[in-house]
């Protein structure tokens, strides 16, 4: 009797119920190689196109994972990190810097990667404001059964978390769609308005679970203007 309660309490941690995360935030309060949050995507194709956005926000300016895919043959799949006066993206492996983008520390950012395999163009928007298109990985797609995380980079296949590449701060507003948005949709998105909902990862019919000392809170202050 003992063992069927103990299996019936732990049940419910092992699955993600779908919530509507609108008005809240996730927070990683401090340095973790185990703080996370496992993101269930809505569907699982072959990606040959991606837009990801999220808010972040915190006063740490090293180089950290908000964001990260992995995939099994690939444990960068689609990862990007921020800090240290720049921005990285990562695609199967590979990385690209991007320059002159506002790394604000103290307050909210608003961020957007795209990526298009058909032209190897990859492109970062943070709080309006548009990098260069640079070339990444043209021609190739992102494949198999995707992990995705918030707050940590994945060094394997959903797992080898390490404290230096940590997300340290707020995260909300997490959508991700298998297309690239337009500049026009990314703007809408930077302002808080219109925006239509990610179709691979929807932050208002988010399927997660916490994982270590991870806290969801209603939003203290406005985001956007």
């Amino acid at each position: 009797m003992m063992k069927l309660a103990l299996l019936f309490f732990m049940v419910p941690c092992c699955y993600a119920v779908p919530k509507n995360m609108q008005g809240k935030v996730i927070i990683f309060p401090e340095e973790s190689d185990t703080a996370h949050v496992k993101v269930t995507p809505m569907v699982e194709k072959i990606f040959f196109t991606v837009t990801v956005c999220l808010r972040f926000f915190s006063d740490y300016n090293k180089e950290q994972a908000p964001f990260s895919l992995s995939v099994p043959s690939h444990a960068d799949g689609f990862v990007f990190f921020r800090g240290d006066g720049r921005y990285r993206l990562y695609i199967n492996d590979r990385g690209v810097f991007f320059y002159g983008l506002p790394t604000t520390v103290n307050q909210w950012n608003s961020v957007c990667v795209t990526w298009d395999s058909g032209t190897g163009l990859a492109q970062f928007w943070v709080n309006g404001v548009p990098s260069a298109r640079k070339a990444i990985q043209a021609g190739n797609s992102v494949a198999g059964a995707p992990s995705i995380m918030l707050g940590q980079d994945q060094d394997t296949y959903a797992g080898g978390l390490d404290r230096y590449d940590a997300f340290y701060g707020h995260v909300t507003d997490v959508h991700m769609w298998d297309s690239v948005l337009s500049p026009e949709e990314i703007k809408k998105y930077m302002q808080c308005v219109g925006t239509r909902p990610g179709n691979v990862v929807d932050w208002n019919n988010l399927e997660y679970t916490k994982h270590g000392y991870v806290v969801v809170e209603p939003k203290q202050t406005e985001i956007c203007p």
